[in-house]
């Protein structure tokens, strides 16, 4: 199982570290990469075109503004596409989730919400549990420690 992670720009990275640390809570193996949509499309259309062939099952596609990443990914490869849009200094990151979400019929890209690093990572994690079941049964690990969590803040505060 392999989980390819593009970025738009380096400066992306420290949004794109906290997918990484999700995927690694589960196990899950990944590459990262910087490919611009717009200054380098030959290398996104390589990338993903080559992305199945190179055992990628789910690809992660963080960019910021136009945020067309996700979409030109998407365009050429039947592997499903996670739009993360990255908050921009320009209109907080409405822009780029305006961008990724927004696709034309038939280009679908799944998208979390602005800066949703983790929930990026959760997505590919349940896609991938489709094929691996080790990775359902982490997953209803995961989903049961968080509400342990919050039954244990509930507890905390006084409820009982």
């Amino acid at each position: 199982m392999k989980v390819g992670i593009v970025m738009g720009s380096k400066s992306d990275y420290p949004v794109v570290e906290r997918t990484e640390k999700m995927l690694d809570k589960f196990g899950v193996e990944y590459v990262t990469r910087v490919i611009s949509a717009h200054r380098t499309p030959h290398a996104a259309e390589a990338f993903a075109s080559g992305a199945e062939e190179n055992g990628i099952e789910v690809i992660i596609a963080a960019a910021g503004k136009a945020a067309h990443l996700g979409g030109v990914l998407a365009a050429f490869t039947p592997v499903p596409v996670i739009g993360l849009p990255v908050k921009s200094s320009t209109l907080d990151g409405l822009d780029s989730l305006l961008s990724i979400v927004q696709m034309p019929k038939g280009i679908p890209v799944a998208t979390v919400a602005i800066d949703g690093a983790e929930n990026a990572g959760i997505l590919a994690v349940q896609i991938l549990s489709v094929k691996y079941p080790e990775l359902r049964q982490a997953m209803r690990e995961y989903k049961q420690e968080m509400a342990e969590g919050v039954m244990e803040a509930d507890r905390e505060i006084g409820g009982r």
